[in-house]
């Protein structure tokens, strides 16, 4: 049987053989696996959603969270068999042939770009809750984020690592502060707004399904998305030195983050006050902090949304510059999205996402709300086929080494082939609920043939010739201030 060894470096020191930097730490790492598993969908989401189908949240999050990590272990071996920055576009190539890679590209860019599209415009209206910054047009505010976040991402991907270890820090904080306060609370039965803490706030206000199961089963399309970010573990890894030793233990502890941050989370607020005393458009910890008298948590709490939001944008945009390379490299993309600046980082393809946010937030204001939320629907479309070639690339890298043809990775994915099929199948199952969910879901499940035809266009103007990538020489000066996080030379 044939081993697997790492393939040989043609690269300069200091680079991978794709021309990226590899200056990812183990704790940069660890936290944008915390990170990638915590947004706004907890901070501020869970709100509606309890109020949709109350306690049961708990279980939905706690389903969605079990199949989102063994797709996460399915990359995760793909990443031990092969750490690379192109991830899942890069594997589809190998694994399932350039039409699959480029349909998962384009289909991920395409998420990406709408989740960044909505955080770029939820950063400012975070901004416009403090009132010394009411009189600032919101366009200013989202222009402003989005040049910082942009900078962040050009200058090094130290920096982005930096930036999203610091985000992490914020948001764990935070769901530590309340889970600390909270347990306490529950644990000494000290009344919360004149309610007695405890189970009785479940079975006395309808149980786990207050209305009913068909709401949770619906809510489960919504709620896989709370999810969405965690793949990039699987980017980074090109990026991060050891990635062999450093990505296991952290893509392990993504299902405990699950059941602590999410499920805990969820059972701790039903615990502490009736599931109807939650609402729409307010986040779930301010309302029991302020139901505790607690001043200021408003303020507090929305530094945090914003922080995820920031968090969020941030990593779109890591996301797809390498993406949108990866693609370019393979001949399915323009040639100029392959260009990398003297940071090995891929500012074409990073520049041109900023170009399509732009474009996105002026579409915000002028678009109605509806057909707004059709594309973001649209966009859900593309979070399940990237997690589903994932999984089909994995099965693909299995059947490979019981062939013989690839040596064993130490990291495969538990229970698989059979956990990889029943994860697609829940995956394709979201489309199904997806079509449940008249207008705005049913429309965009029936776009998919437009979808596919503009999909179709695309592939057949691609050029199809491979680029030969040929990483940059970086000056050992460079180098040995990249090992000290300090800010690149300006040349």
């Amino acid at each position: 049987m044939s081993t697997h060894a790492p393939p040989p470096s043609d690269a300069p020191s200091g680079l991978t053989t794709e021309g990226y930097r590899q200056g990812l730490g183990k704790r940069q790492i660890q936290m944008i696996s915390v990170g990638g598993a915590i947004g706004t969908g907890l901070f501020l989401g869970a709100g509606s959603r309890l109020q949709a189908v109350g306690p049961s949240l708990a279980i939905v999050y706690l389903v969605c969270g079990v199949f989102s990590f063994l797709m996460l272990r399915a990359l995760g071996e793909l990443v031990m068999y092969r750490p690379t920055s192109g991830s899942f576009v890069s594997y589809a190539q190998e694994f399932l042939g350039s039409p699959a890679s480029y349909v998962a590209g384009v289909l991920s860019f395409f998420s990406w770009a709408m989740t960044g599209i909505v955080d770029i415009t939820a950063v400012a209206l975070y901004m416009h809750f403090w009132g010394v910054f009411a009189a600032v047009p919101q366009w200013v505010m989202a222009l402003m984020a989005l040049i910082v976040i942009t900078c962040m991402n050009l200058i090094g991907v130290k920096w982005f690592g930096e930036m999203e270890f610091w985000f992490s820090i914020i948001k764990i904080a935070a769901l530590l502060a309340f889970l600390v306060v909270g347990t306490a609370i529950l644990g000494l039965r000290v009344p919360v707004d004149g309610h007695s803490t405890g189970i009785q706030l479940i079975t006395e206000h309808g149980g786990l399904f207050p209305h009913g199961m068909l709401p949770a089963l619906v809510l489960i399309q919504g709620v896989v998305f709370a999810y969405y970010g965690i793949e990039m573990i699987g980017t980074a890894a090109g990026e991060c030195k050891n990635a062999r030793e450093v990505l296991p233990s952290a893509i392990n502890n993504v299902i405990w983050r699950i059941m602590i941050f999410y499920v805990g989370t969820v059972t701790l607020l039903v615990l502490l006050l009736p599931w109807s005393a939650y609402q729409a458009g307010v986040s779930p910890f301010v309302t029991f902090f302020s139901r505790l008298g607690v001043p200021g948590v408003d303020s507090l709490m929305n530094i945090v949304v914003l922080t995820a939001a920031l968090s969020s944008l941030n990593s779109g945009l890591y996301s797809t510059g390498r993406v949108l390379r990866a693609l370019a490299v393979n001949g399915t993309a323009p040639r100029y999205l392959a260009h990398m600046n003297k940071q090995a980082v891929p500012a074409a393809a990073i520049l041109t996402t900023v170009a399509i946010y732009l474009v996105g937030v002026g579409l915000n204001y002028l678009l109605p709300s509806q057909i707004f939320e059709i594309v973001l629907n649209m966009a859900s479309i593309g979070i399940v086929s990237t997690w589903c070639f994932i999984v089909l690339c994995q099965i693909k890298l299995r059947q490979a080494i019981r062939a013989g043809r690839i040596a064993p990775t130490g990291f495969a994915m538990p229970g698989a082939p059979v956990t990889a099929w029943l994860t697609i199948a829940f995956f394709i199952s979201i489309l199904g609920l997806m079509l449940f969910d008249y207008p705005t879901g049913t429309y965009s499940i029936m776009a998919i043939p437009a979808l596919a035809a503009l999909l179709f266009v695309g592939w057949k103007a691609a050029s199809h010739t491979p680029l030969n990538v040929v990483p940059q020489t970086i000056p050992s000066a460079e180098l040995t201030d990249d090992a000290d996080f300090t800010p690149p030379r300006t040349v």
